[in-house]
């Protein structure tokens, strides 16, 4: 069913979270020399494009066939190769490392989340680096995007206990003004962590 969803919202929306990647994932993308980086739940592949024009060698997933089909056209045209799969969080098992793993508003129910979150520590190199931006629990008072559900939105201490044999960098909640399409669009609180596989 929420394939359907998904499908049907890629579908009918030209861009459904805007052609430009996420501000923090680009930030951490624009300071770090190019490697390896794996994108989940990447949907018409704005970060993911991103990356790779970056120099990054990128692996990406979304259970969405439209989604992919559509950033694999954007990605051909403007001249970059990702490798992206349809595939569900749920059937993710690690099958190699990357330099980096980004989850940019992946928001799951807490069990899947705690699986899937372990998968993606095992998925990280010894010195890779996890960057992730999601809606905190307060997003719930906000109209600019993100879950309804308040158990599907996040909190600092939860991250920080899912990503504990990780050495965090920085982990901390922000007010910040969205404009990445029609979807994500206003005012908005968000958690941002970066972290790091010693």
């Amino acid at each position: 069913m929420m394939t359907n969803f998904w499908d049907q919202r890629y579908a009918e929306n030209d861009s459904v979270y805007g052609l430009e990647p996420n501000q923090f994932f680009k930030t951490f993308i624009d300071n770090n020399k190019p490697g390896t980086i794996l994108l989940p739940a990447e949907g018409e592949g704005r970060n993911a494009i991103y990356a790779a024009q970056q120099g990054w060698t990128v692996d990406t997933f979304d259970y969405s066939a439209v989604a992919k089909e559509k950033a694999l056209q954007r990605a051909a045209s403007l001249g970059v190769t990702i490798h992206y799969e349809v595939k569900d969080i749920n059937d993710y098992v690690p099958e190699k490392q990357y330099d980096a793993v980004a989850l940019i508003y992946v928001h799951l129910p807490e069990p899947l989340r705690k699986k899937f979150h372990a998968n993606v520590v095992a998925s990280i190199k010894p010195g890779g680096y996890l960057v992730v931006e999601s809606f905190s629990k307060e997003q719930i008072h906000h109209k600019s995007g993100g879950p309804t559900d308040p158990n599907l939105l996040y909190d600092a201490p939860t991250l920080c206990s899912d990503f504990q044999l990780l050495h965090i960098i920085s982990c901390g909640q922000k007010e910040v003004m969205l404009s990445e399409g029609e979807f994500h669009s206003g005012s908005a609180d968000v958690l941002r962590l970066v972290a790091q596989k010693l």
